[in-house]
């Protein structure tokens, strides 16, 4: 952003040498750290302040880091990456599934690891971007009704009803409908969503279409505003209003 300002990240991982490393790393690249030691303060103080972005370890005390960010869903869509010690990847899928907007494995290059906070907060610097000055507001048309896309804000409304997103699912949203019929391929969302230095799996794609399906559609598994062509990609059905 242009304010010079530092973005502020929160920690929430219980073990005390990796957060004091990590954050004196973080420190060092110009961002302002906070950190909690359990899933209970992490909520806490996302609720007192004001965070660009949460890195949530899932290994938790207590309240795992899948019941973490499910509850931090409930009233925020800041951006979260969610590290696992796992290998499983239903893990990662859950974590996915739950609202976490990218995964990394312990142990982790933290140059890795930084290039990944960049790009999420790239795409969620709205004074940065043209399609905000632009355009405030689009409006679509689509089967299941008029659906609202406000630039400025960040905020979908299905008619009268706030749709609450994730910062993925926003961005997925808005380039698939800004293109409207038009099938993107699970490589080419990864590459314009996720930007060209993620590492992670095309299944990544499907899991967030799901959750953005089952927040959007009556029927997800019947979805007719993002739509499949099999053997493809995804679309999105609708024209501007």
């Amino acid at each position: 952003m242009s304010t010079g300002k530092a973005e502020k990240i929160l920690i929430i991982d219980d073990e005390i040498s990796f957060v004091k490393g990590l954050k004196l790393q973080l420190e060092n690249q110009g961002f302002n750290v906070d950190s909690a030691g359990n899933g209970l303060d992490g909520l806490d103080k996302i609720k007192a302040g004001v965070y660009s972005l949460v890195v949530l370890d899932l290994m938790l005390p207590g309240m795992d880091g899948i019941e973490v960010c499910r509850k931090i869903r409930e009233f925020s869509v800041v951006p979260v990456i969610m590290l696992t010690a796992k290998e499983d990847e239903i893990d990662k899928i859950l974590g996915l599934e739950v609202g976490a907007d990218d995964y990394l494995n312990k142990p982790f290059n933290f140059r890795e690891l930084l290039a990944r906070i960049k790009a999420l907060l790239r795409r969620v610097s709205w004074d940065d971007t043209d399609k905000v000055s632009k355009r405030k507001a689009e409006v679509y048309l689509t089967p299941i009704g008029e659906l609202t896309v406000q630039w400025d804000t960040r905020k979908v409304f299905l008619g009268s009803e706030e749709v609450i997103l994730s910062t993925k699912e926003f961005e997925i949203l808005t380039l698939l409908s800004h293109y409207p019929e038009k099938v993107f391929s699970r490589d080419e969302l990864l590459d314009k969503v996720w930007g060209y230095d993620y590492f992670g799996s095309p299944r990544t794609v499907d899991v967030h279409i799901r959750r953005l399906r089952a927040k959007l559609e009556p029927e997800p598994e019947e979805p007719q505003i993002i739509c499949t062509k099999w053997g493809t990609g995804y679309y999105f059905n609708g024209q501007r209003g």
